[in-house]
């Protein structure tokens, strides 16, 4: 056996079920040696798609993804991707072959590590076919415990060389830290002393639903999530959803007077906060397993390094017992008023971006997984498109790349098969990244691809309001007709009646992606895009 073949089959051992990638000279022996082993593959026809979609698979399975992709040039493509996996802490391996050391003047040699660490991946590498498993073994456990972004090099002539027999080390769990005692105690005593405690949670959060909720009926805390963790308290009569630009009025208001609020999980980010805006006049306090997360966004009155289950357990422990928030008068409200409005439909060429989402969340079962691009558009399907859980919302904004909302729907569809895919992107976003149309249709995925176009990048057009717009509008597009030349099923809509589509889709085998080419209103920026550009 090749140190590669080592590779794919040690890989394939420790859990890896399925892999991405764009197949050169450089990866296609490791990409082989990983099929050999029983894992599936998925080919893209770009390395950024193959680095998004297995982003999008790790975010909404919870398993470490793999990519795999030539040297050079192929990790170049695949950066933006890999930059955005980084910044949002997923647990994802990139494969991704090098040149030899000896080869100083082939046309692919970069600095391959310094590339990794640029975008904030951890670069790593098999050194030699002596610690080839060891150094297999280190990367893996780095994406799976402390859900990092890995770029793992392989050289070539290691890559070729003989494997070395042997066991294999094996690996060594790292765990989150246990709260300290007294932090524990602090943050009980504030909560005691709270008369409207809210809860944020954040992608560290996911999975510990069970424990926040239980603390927060103790003390009478309201629940809401950033962007990235939506739908982690789907169900709960004291859930305000999304906390940040995406909030509804009730709960921006309800956020914005609450005396104290516990980020759990969450980074605090300007999106989460409006600016700080909503946290302005409250005790703020971060719950977190890394240490450098701990005020790093804003300012708090208190950091408690730990993991977010755990933490929360021992502080139910001596927390009191509480009314907090959790009055009558704000039970109706958020049971009345929790959710964004939609306007009236009004007959025209093109359709209210509000009305299209409205409708949306009707026509499609409650069962699906969401992803969406980035742009002036996506407030709508985050705000208006309900989800299950957490697991039903993908939203791959670390980077705010956008053009990788259909490949984010295709990872995560694989993800979870059991439910209806829904990407929603803008028409830029969507043509940047149209080469992965052909994926889905090839996968025979049924997805559901929502285009908001309003012909132009609307996020520039809206902030650059009264400036000359030739270089961000471009002539109108029959985004239909193309997807129904990639073979989906495609139609224009300009009015909820041409959804009609929708049902006959859902109805039938769904053994081909079905694209809405959404002609919608441009007459101004979204209510959160006109809330983010304060900061500008």
């Amino acid at each position: 056996m090749t140190v590669v073949g080592q590779v794919g089959t040690l890989l394939a051992e420790l859990g890896v079920g399925r892999a991405f990638g764009v197949v050169g000279s450089g990866n296609f022996h490791v990409t082989n040696a990983l099929r050999a082993a029983g894992v599936d593959y998925v080919a893209a026809r770009h390395e950024t798609g193959a680095a998004t979609m297995a982003d999008a698979y790790a975010r909404t399975s919870g398993e470490v993804a793999v990519v795999t992709v030539h040297q050079g040039c192929g990790l170049t493509n695949a950066l933006t991707g890999i930059g955005e996996a980084a910044k949002s802490r997923t647990p994802l391996l990139v494969l991704a072959a090098d040149t030899p050391g000896a080869q100083v003047r082939s046309n692919f040699r970069v600095d391959q590590d310094a590339l990794a660490r640029s975008v904030g991946a951890v670069a790593e590498r098999v050194h030699s076919p002596a610690s080839a498993a060891a150094d297999v073994v280190r990367a893996y456990g780095t994406c799976r415990d402390q859900r990092r972004t890995v770029v793992l090099n392989l050289p070539l002539d290691v890559q070729a060389a003989p494997a070395v027999a042997g066991v294999a080390p094996r690996r060594v769990t790292w765990a989150a830290p246990r709260p300290d005692a007294g932090a524990v105690g602090q943050l009980a005593r504030l909560l005691d002393d709270a008369e409207r405690p809210v809860f944020v949670a954040g992608r560290g959060a996911r999975g510990a639903r069970t424990e926040l909720e239980a603390l927060a009926d103790r003390c009478g805390a309201l629940l809401a999530t950033s962007a990235v963790a939506h739908g982690l308290f789907t169900g709960s009569p004291w859930s305000l959803g999304i906390s940040g630009g995406f909030s509804t009025p009730l709960a921006a208001e309800l956020i914005t007077d609450a005396d104290l609020v516990v980020a759990w999980g969450a980074s605090l980010t300007t999106w989460t906060t409006r600016h700080g805006d909503l946290v302005a006049h409250a005790v703020l306090v971060q719950v977190d397993d890394t240490p450098e997360a701990l005020g790093a966004n804003r300012p708090v009155s208190l950091g408690v390094l730990g993991d977010v289950a755990s933490t929360a357990r021992d502080v139910l422990e001596v927390a009191g017992k509480a009314t907090g928030y959790r009055t009558e008068v704000v039970g109706e409200r958020i049971r009345t008023d929790a959710r964004h409005p939609a306007p009236t439909e009004v007959p025209g060429e093109r359709i209210d971006p509000r009305v299209l989402s409205a409708a949306l969340d009707e026509l499609l079962p409650a069962e699906r997984t969401v992803v969406t691009d980035s742009g002036n558009f996506m407030g709508y399907p985050a705000g208006y498109l309900r989800v299950p859980d957490e697991a039903g919302f993908c939203f791959t904004q670390g980077f705010q790349s956008i053009g990788l909302g259909l490949a984010t729907g295709i990872g995560a569809a694989l993800a979870r098969p059991d439910r209806v895919p829904v990407a929603a992107c803008g028409d830029g976003g969507f043509l940047m990244g149209i080469s992965e149309l052909e994926t889905a249709v090839r996968l025979g995925l049924g997805l559901v691809i929502v285009v908001y176009d309003d012909a132009g990048y609307g996020a520039e057009f809206h902030h650059f309001a009264g400036d000359d717009h030739a270089t961000v509008r471009f002539p109108d597009t029959d985004l239909a007709a193309i997807a129904r030349g990639c073979g989906c099923d495609a139609a224009v809509v300009r009015s909820t009646a041409d959804l009609a589509i929708v049902g006959e889709w859902l109805a039938g085998p769904r053994s081909a992606p079905l694209l809405l080419d959404a002609k919608v209103i441009s007459d101004g920026p979204s209510w959160w895009l006109a809330e983010a550009f304060k900061g500008h």
